[in-house]
């Protein structure tokens, strides 16, 4: 098999599956998408090829469109050109199932195939499930905030995390959302060296202490 053929046979693999759950192959951005009310929902590839063999990662995840527009003013650090395909969370398959460094290794039809079929598993198994727990601020807001002192799975930016939940506990309402603000901004006293990153959450709270969504 040439390895150099390895991601295009792979979305060729799962193409029908996807479809039928609606999804949309976007294969300039690597992905199966498909759009909900509030935003979209994604599986995400990223194929490692080399001359005899391929890796193979998947991440799942969501966008909630109101919070990443409200985000993203806080959070310059996202070239523009990315801005509207940001995920609001996003994990890879592996992490999901709390296995470190997992990875997919192909090197022949036959790896590629029991690939498919693990990734098609995955998704029975997992991947809808929690593309139907995500697709409320509501539940953006139980998956950030409801363990706050611990790092956040869903995420790989913990400090994103903190802009993010806190914009998730305002737009649901979330009786904690004084005591997250602390909690966040104690995180990141600790965590940021860059001061700018620091008067964003800043301006990020006190837009929020203000802002009203009816």
């Amino acid at each position: 098999m040439s390895i150099k053929t390895t991601e295009a046979k792979l979305y060729y693999t799962l193409y029908d599956f996807f479809e039928a759950e609606g999804f949309q192959l976007l294969m300039q951005k690597k992905q199966f998408r498909k759009s909900t009310t509030t935003g979209f929902t994604n599986i995400i590839f990223s194929v490692s090829e080399y001359d005899d063999e391929a890796w193979v990662e998947v991440h799942i995840g969501c966008r909630n469109h109101q919070i990443e527009q409200m985000a993203q003013q806080f959070i310059p650090s996202l070239p523009i050109d990315f801005r509207e395909d940001a995920n609001t969370l996003i994990i890879s398959t592996g992490r999901y199932n709390d296995v470190k460094y997992f990875r997919y290794k192909i090197q022949n039809d036959d790896d590629l195939k029991n690939t498919c079929d693990a990734i098609m598993d995955f998704m029975n198994l997992s991947g809808w499930t929690f593309f139907k727990s995500v697709t409320k601020v509501a539940d953006i807001d139980r998956i950030l905030n409801s363990q706050p002192h611990k790092p956040s799975k869903y995420l790989y930016n913990q400090e994103d995390r903190c802009f993010k939940g806190l914009i998730a506990a305002k737009l649901n309402h979330n009786p904690h959302f004084d005591r997250l603000i602390e909690i966040y901004q104690v995180y990141l006293q600790k965590q940021v060296r860059d001061e700018i990153e620091l008067h964003n959450y800043q301006k990020l709270v006190s837009f929020l202490q203000y802002y009203n969504d009816n």
